[in-house]
């Protein structure tokens, strides 16, 4: 866990995403301890408005950061259910976008993951 402002605090998120292998890998959550107000989960890279309407995104960082969303809520099969989705496209290596070295469109990328959670044994 870090705690930082928001310019330190994203910084060091997509530093930490880069020694990750992609900052379209890395999930984030701005938990609200307290339960006083909402918490928030969101891939670290944001919008990435600089590659909108391409289909370049990686979608990966998005569905983790719903896989942390279930586990916050207390939905802890769910949440393995779709890391275990996201790692089996990531092992398969067909389908990646270009952050990964691959050539997969962000729908392509997004089939396979929802191909992998309707399929656990299958292929993504």
């Amino acid at each position: 866990m870090v705690v930082g402002s928001n310019l330190f605090a994203d910084v060091l998120t997509d530093l930490g995403a880069a020694l990750q292998g992609s900052l379209g890998l890395a999930a984030s959550a701005n938990l609200s301890p307290e339960g006083i107000g909402p918490s928030m989960f969101e891939p670290v890279h944001g919008s990435a408005p600089d590659i909108a309407g391409r289909s370049l995104a990686n979608p990966m960082g998005a569905v983790w950061s719903a896989a942390l969303m279930l586990r916050h809520l207390g939905h802890e099969a769910e949440a393995d259910r779709v890391e275990g989705a996201i790692d089996r496209v990531c092992a398969e290596g067909r389908f990646l976008t270009g952050d990964l070295g691959g050539g997969a469109t962000t729908s392509e990328v997004g089939d396979a993951i929802v191909r992998a959670l309707r399929d656990p044994g299958g292929r993504p």
